[in-house]
């Protein structure tokens, strides 16, 4: 069926004007370059706000205004496709900008503008192609006005408005007339079947710019009289200084000034601002700090997994309710403890922004998850109003959940050392180790499991405890996503899915290190603990584990059992014969709506595993961009392989994190990396996100596969087949 949108009767000044203060807003800003003239609506005495969503030059170059942050995940290509799609433009003559900070880019369900949770072509879906159909009704009904026809006599095709007499009129030629037009109340969109991007592998729009080394992050950014600032932060959270002596990095050349300030994470820190990084961060160096601890917890992981494993033994905060009676009398039992370490994003690209303020106004340039969170706290800790902060959004090299820190740590810090130094622009860079170091970490976790098993293997009961600190505590989204005590990124992927008896109970431990989202969530833990129990299940019930899921599955998850279908017949699982020494592993999850089926091939050698071969299925409604689906899958297996690995975690002694770089704190790298296949299951559903779902099943499917060959079931990551 063909969709059609309809919105309540509004003026063309009002749609107008609704665009720069609603969260649903939309704005067809036409302006032609050159002219310093902005679009007026129809009878409307004041310009309206240009270049929201949609920008036409004469040359028929159209710009699409990106309102997400692009770090790698193809929104950049993924939102300009659907309102190309709907425009009926020439995709040659596409650009993708990315937005600044403002109320018209606000997510349309959430009223903030953010990229966040795999959300930001699923939110977007509808509301871009509309604004494509928009203005490509407004181009016709441009060009029938100059033609003296109607509407109904006009088509359009790559970027053109074509008459029934052969006459033709670029969207260039017509944009600023079309602006002249009132903006349509019902649009309707493109049935599936007429789509000619959408749903189509489309290269990327950034491909060549990254490709070649001209695309500019936010760490490459720097006004040409911006001075650079590095910062010492506490090595224990929230510590401050006692004492600083700062002659030895006065002294290096190229060392402007030694300010003391507020670190952004708790606590106090110094910033050493020079004339380029390297000087920083030798005048750094050269800081003799002594630090106040006295006031702050300490932690030390071996001690907190001990406090952790104790809290297990007893019931939590009951998050999902279940007779767990039968388990005493059960004639089978599993019973599991799983440990899971704190983890660091670790994207290629540190935290850095540039801060340039002066009086009356700060403008700031940075790559932002959370653009209206940032902005606000620009604005409160420089003092200004909200209309005298200007922040651009950056693209940025990775994230994984570390650029959406809901309390602008880096931003107010970065503001602060402006407003002491107060002598032009500056840039703050952070390197690999204060990234590494610096806090926001998935939360490290205990899951305590007892199942009850009947004579056939069937589960009776299943008692699970999760410890761990809750992320959602102390931010915007706590009335949200906190309910009755229990965070929902702590449970997440518990007892959703397969028709189990699971009763779930959580306590918040509180530690004094900095947790925030991590890619998946908390699907990144839950998941390898709920599918490695089911493989175990279906053993002790000896049933393949496949059979096993599709019965748990229960005819209630179509999406679930369509991905778990497509990578099994792909992948050949139970036909093909593998190669000596070389073992099957099977799991399947769903994150952000999207599903994802792994079917992995490995061997282990002298104790080593080694992941050889991945076939995914993948359920995730249309697929608006294949490659993109295929690049955020291939990337998700990467970096879920290296949360395999050892050495792959984030650990703590007296308060100090003991990582600071690769050397250290191991990811996966190109040697690891196995042969990836990825099917998708065809479908006219909304799209759903892409950008978490391929992480969690990947090391739960590896585990059974090592369990396969080896016998040993993995309970902790990073794996150590040594103590299995």
């Amino acid at each position: 069926m063909r969709p059609e949108c309809k919105r309540a009767a509004l003026s063309r000044r009002d749609f107008l004007k609704a665009g720069t203060v609603a969260a649903s807003g939309l704005i067809l800003g036409f302006v032609v370059p050159g002219t310093q003239r902005q679009a007026r609506a129809a009878g409307a005495g004041e310009p309206s706000a240009p270049n929201a969503f949609l920008r036409i030059a004469p040359d028929g170059v159209i710009t699409v205004i990106v309102n997400r942050l692009e770090f790698g995940q193809g929104v950049h290509t993924a939102l300009p496709m659907l309102i190309a799609e709907e425009l009926d433009a020439d995709w040659s003559q596409i650009r993708g900008e990315l937005a600044p900070a403002g109320l018209a880019y606000k997510d349309t369900l959430y009223g903030i503008q953010m990229t966040s949770g795999s959300l930001s072509v699923a939110h977007s879906y509808t509301h871009y192609r509309e604004t494509g159909a928009r203005a490509r009704a407004m181009l016709i009904a441009a060009a029938a006005r100059l033609w003296q026809i109607k509407p109904e006599q006009c088509r359009t095709a790559q970027g053109m408005v074509i008459g029934p007499a052969g006459q033709q009129a670029g969207y260039g030629s017509l944009a600023d007339a079309a602006m002249q037009q009132p903006v349509p109340v019902t649009v309707k969109l493109k049935d599936s079947g007429a789509f000619r991007y959408i749903g189509k592998p489309v290269p990327r729009l950034d491909a060549r710019v990254k490709s070649n080394g001209t695309q500019q992050f936010g760490i490459d950014f720097k006004p040409p009289d911006a001075k650079v600032a590095v910062v010492a932060r506490p090595p224990v959270f929230g510590a401050t200084v006692r004492s600083l002596d700062a002659a030895k990095a006065r002294s290096i050349r190229g060392v402007i000034d030694v300010l003391e300030l507020a670190a952004g994470s708790g606590g106090t820190g110094v910033a050493v601002i020079a004339d380029g990084y390297w000087p920083a961060k030798l005048g750094r160096d050269a800081l003799v700090i002594a630090w106040d601890t006295s006031a702050v917890e300490k932690v030390s992981s071996a001690r907190q997994m001990e406090l952790y494993r104790a809290l297990a033994l007893g019931k939590g905060l009951p998050a999902r309710m279940a007779d767990t009676s039968k388990l005493a009398s059960a004639p089978g039992k599993i019973s599991a403890v799983y440990e899971f370490p704190y983890l660091a994003h670790a994207p290629m690209e540190p935290i850095n922004c540039v801060v340039d303020l002066r009086a009356g106004h700060c403008t700031v340039w940075t790559g932002s998850q959370f653009q209206t969170f940032d902005h606000a706290a620009i604005a409160a800790t420089s003092g200004l109003k909200p209309e005298q902060v200007t922040l651009h959004t950056m693209a940025s090299g990775g994230s994984f959940g570390r650029r959406g820190v809901a309390t602008s740590d880096d931003l107010i810090e970065a503001v602060n050392i402006a407003m002491a130094w107060k002598r032009g622009p500056l840039k703050v860079i952070w390197s690999r180790e204060d990234d590494i170091k610096g806090g926001y970490y998935r939360p490290s976790h205990i899951h305590k499991v007892d199942i009850g098993l009947d004579a056939q293997g069937g589960i009776l009961a299943w008692d699970h405890v999760i410890v761990g600190q809750a992320i959602s505590a102390g931010t915007p989204f706590e009335a949200a996503l906190m309910k009755n005590g229990v965070d929902a990124t702590t449970i997440e992927g518990v007892g959703e899915t397969y028709a189990l008896p699971v009763n779930l109970t959580v306590h918040h431990a509180k530690a004094n290190v900095p947790v925030l989202w991590w890619r998946g969530a908390a699907s990144s833990h839950t998941a390898f603990v709920m599918e490695t129990l089911l493989d175990e299940a279906a053993h002790a019930a000896g049933v393949d584990p496949v059979a096993f899921r599709r019965r748990l599955l229960d005819g209630k998850h179509p999406r679930h059992l369509a991905a778990l279908d497509l990578a099994v017949a792909r992948s050949g699982y139970g036909k093909r014969k593998l190669a000596s020494g070389h073992g099957w592993g099977v799991a399947l999850h769903g994150t952000s709506g999207s599903v994802v089926a792994y079917v992995v091939e490995v061997s282990v050698t002298d104790g080593v595993p080694r992941l050889h071969k991945v076939t995914a299925g993948v359920a995730c409604g249309t697929a608006v961009n294949p490659l993109t689906i295929e690049a955020q899958v291939q990337g998700a297996v990467l970096m879920a392989l290296g949360t395999t690995l050892p050495g792959s975690a984030i650990t703590l002694k007296d308060g100090v994190v003991e990582q600071g770089n690769f050397g250290d704190y191991t990811v996966a790298r190109m040697p690891d990396m196995p042969q990836v296949d990825v099917f998708i299951v065809p479908s006219d559903e909304p799209p759903t996100g892409m950008g978490e779902a391929g992480l969690p099943p990947l090391a739960p499917a590896y585990a059974n596969a090592i369990f396969s060959l080896t016998g040993k079931r993995l309970r902790r990551l990073p794996f150590d087949l040594a103590a299995a």
